[in-house]
């Protein structure tokens, strides 16, 4: 049952790497992404694409750039995972 779940936030560390590399980085290529994350191409550039459609990076001429959105949720990242792990207690017996 747990499977899927483990899934998403293996997913979801590998988009919130992607997202602190061109936040910090950025502008920044697929190339250069790949390198600094010891990443598959195809795996860096799903991650561009879900992130581009959250609104959280935006493609340029010179490579992504972090937008205002994605430095807002950086921002409270720590707050809010705090609450989904205290939500997650909850589930235990």
């Amino acid at each position: 049952m747990l499977d899927k779940i483990l899934g998403e936030v293996d997913l979801l560390e590998r988009h919130l790497s992607v997202m602190r590399v061109v936040s910090s980085m950025g502008p920044i290529g697929i190339m250069k992404l790949t390198e600094e994350l010891g990443l598959s191409q195809h795996r860096v550039r799903y991650s561009l694409r879900v992130l581009e459609q959250m609104q959280y990076i935006k493609a340029t001429p010179a490579g992504a750039v972090a937008t205002s959105r994605a430095d807002e949720m950086l921002k409270h990242f720590n707050e809010d995972l705090d609450g989904l792990i205290s939500k997650l207690q909850t589930l235990r017996f």
